[in-house]
C-alpha cells in the first residue's frame, strides 16, 4: 500500500508506526511520522512543529488565522509556505503543513503535534507520565516515582515526567501513563468514602 503526504511517497509495508492512532489528528500524525522516519528527520520535524505551536500561542492573531475556516485554501497554504521558508523548516515539515492548510485542518495542528510527539517518544523508547499533585514534588520524591514507573514499564523504557499542580485534588497524586490513570488523590478517596456512607444499611443482614 502506498501513502502520499504532500510530495512524500512511501511504502507503508516497509514502515510502521509504533502503535495505531485513530481520528483526524491520529491519522495526520501517523502519516507525518512515517514520512519523517523515512527521511531520517524525526527529531527535526518534532522540534519545528513545537516552534510553530509556541509561535501560535504567543500570537493570538496567528492562532485565530489557523482556526478561521473562512480563509481560502490558497491563502492558508501561502501563509504556511512563507512561515516554513522564513523559519527554514525541513521540506517534510513544509510539505506537511501545506497539506494540513489545504485541507482546512490548521485548527487541529496543536493536537496533531501532540499525537506526533507521542509517536516520536515511543520511537525513542520513552514513556510520558503525567503526575498531578497539590504542590511541587520534592526532588527525592520525583526521583523515587520515576524509578517506580521505570520498574513497572520494564527495561529499555525511559520515563519522561510531566508535572502538574492542581490544588483541587486536595492531596496525594494522580498518575497517568499509557492510557492508564492511577488516582491516589485525597479528593477521590473522600468521594469514594462519601458514596460508601450514602449506601443504605441492610438491617436484615444483621
Amino acid at each position: 500500500m502506498i501513502i502520499f503526504c504532500g510530495c512524500i511517497r512511501f511504502e507503508l509495508s516497509k514502515l510502521k508506526v509504533p502503535f495505531a492512532m485513530y481520528g483526524v489528528s491520529g491519522n495526520y500524525a501517523s502519516a507525518l511520522y512515517l514520512a519523517a522516519v523515512k527521511a531520517n528527520v524525526l527529531d527535526k520535524v518534532e522540534s519545528e512543529l513545537l516552534v510553530l505551536i509556541e509561535a501560535s500561542k504567543k500570537s493570538p492573531k496567528f492562532s485565530q488565522f489557523m482556526k478561521d475556516l473562512s480563509v481560502t485554501a490558497d491563502i492558508r497554504v501561502k501563509a504556511v509556505n512563507d512561515i516554513g521558508a522564513q523559519a527554514k523548516f525541513d521540506d517534510i515539515t513544509k510539505n506537511f503543513l501545506a497539506v494540513v492548510a489545504e485541507s482546512g485542518r490548521l485548527g487541529h495542528i496543536e493536537r496533531i503535534a501532540q499525537r506526533f510527539s507521542e509517536l516520536t517518544m515511543a520511537h525513542r523508547g520513552e514513556v510520558k507520565a503525567t503526575v498531578t499533585s497539590v504542590i511541587a514534588l520534592p526532588p527525592e520524591e520525583e526521583k523515587e516515582l520515576k524509578e517506580t514507573l521505570h520498574d513497572i514499564l520494564g527495561q529499555g523504557k525511559k520515563v519522561k515526567l510531566e508535572l502538574k499542580i492542581d490544588p483541587s485534588i486536595l492531596g496525594g497524586l494522580v498518575v497517568e501513563f499509557q492510557q492508564k490513570v492511577f488516582d491516589m488523590s485525597i479528593k477521590t478517596r473522600a468521594l469514594q468514602m462519601e458514596r460508601f456512607l450514602r449506601q443504605p444499611i441492610n438491617l436484615d443482614a444483621q
